[in-house]
C-alpha cells in the first residue's frame, strides 16, 4: 500500500542543535503509528516538519506521492494533513459547534466565501456535525466551550481536525493531563480513528501506545532507534536501555 505521508531523510537543524536527524518514515491509510521516545527527542518537531509549521534543513514530505517539502501549512491543511498539539487549541468562548465549523469552513470555503458566515454553508454545517458525532460530543454542539472539562476539549480538537477531511492525522500528546477514564475513552477513539485514516500519535502513556498501535517507531536524539510492531519494540534491549527502562 503506497504511504499517505513519507518522510524521507527529514533533518532539522537549530544552530547547532539538530533535534531531527535522517528520520525516514511511512504512515499509511489504515494504521496507527506510534511515534515515542524521551523528553527532547525531536518528536514534535518532526510533526511540525510533517505539517508544515517549520522547514526542513534536509530532506521531503511526500503526500499522496507528490512532494509537499515547500508547501505552507494551510496548503498541507487543504491537501489532506489534520494535526493536533499538545496544547488545546480551542477557541473557549465560542461554541463548541462553532468552533468546528470554523475548521471545517477553512478547508471547505474557496475565495469570498471565506467572508459569509459559518452557519450559511450546509456543506460546513454537515462535515462539523459528523465530525462532532464521530467523536461522541454531538449533544455537546451547543455547549461554550470553555465549559467543557479537560477530555472533552480534547475531543473537541480531534473532531476540529476530522471536519477538515483529513487522509491523515497528526496527534501530539492528545491523552496528556487526562485521568484514567478519559484516557480509556479516547485510547478507544484514536484505535477507530485509524480505520479509515492514517494516524501519527506522539504519546507518553506506554500501556496506551502498546494496546492500541500497529506500529511503533522510537527516536532518540532526533533519529529512528527502532522501528516495528509493538511487540518487537517492547522486546528491544536497545529501546529498553534508551528509554523504557529495564522493567519495561
Amino acid at each position: 500500500m503506497n504511504p499517505v505521508i513519507a518522510a524521507r531523510g527529514l533533518a532539522r537543524q537549530f544552530g547547532g542543535l539538530r533535534a531531527v536527524d535522517n528520520v525516514s518514515l511511512d504512515l499509511a491509510r489504515g494504521e496507527l503509528h506510534a511515534l515515542i521516545g524521551p523528553n527532547g527527542a525531536g518528536k514534535s518537531t518532526f510533526l511540525n516538519l510533517l505539517s508544515g509549521e517549520i522547514r526542513p534543513s534536509a530532506g521531503q514530505v511526500l503526500l499522496n506521492g507528490a512532494d509537499v517539502t515547500a508547501w505552507p501549512v494551510w496548503r498541507r491543511a487543504r491537501a489532506g494533513i489534520g494535526r493536533s498539539f499538545q496544547r488545546t487549541d480551542v477557541m473557549r468562548e465560542m461554541t463548541v459547534a462553532d468552533n468546528v465549523r470554523l475548521a471545517a469552513q477553512a478547508r471547505l470555503a474557496r475565495g469570498l466565501a471565506l467572508l459569509r458566515p459559518a452557519r450559511g454553508a450546509a456543506a460546513i454545517d454537515a462535515a462539523a456535525s459528523a465530525a462532532l458525532a464521530r467523536v461522541g460530543m454531538a449533544g455537546r454542539a451547543g455547549q461554550r466551550a470553555g465549559a467543557l472539562g479537560h477530555g472533552e476539549l480534547r475531543q473537541v480538537e480531534i473532531a476540529m481536525a476530522l471536519a477538515t477531511a483529513p487522509a491523515a492525522l497528526l496527534l501530539d500528546e492528545p491523552l496528556a493531563g487526562m485521568g484514567p477514564e478519559d484516557v480509556a475513552a479516547h485510547a478507544a477513539l484514536l484505535r477507530t480513528l485509524a480505520a479509515d485514516h492514517a494516524v501519527l500519535l506522539v504519546e507518553h502513556d506506554m500501556d496506551v501506545v502498546f494496546a492500541i498501535a500497529d506500529r511503533v517507531s522510537v527516536l532518540v536524539d532526533g533519529a529512528i532507534l527502532a522501528s516495528g510492531p509493538p511487540a518487537q519494540i517492547r522486546a528491544s534491549a536497545a529501546v529498553r536501555a534508551a528509554y523504557l527502562g529495564e522493567g519495561a
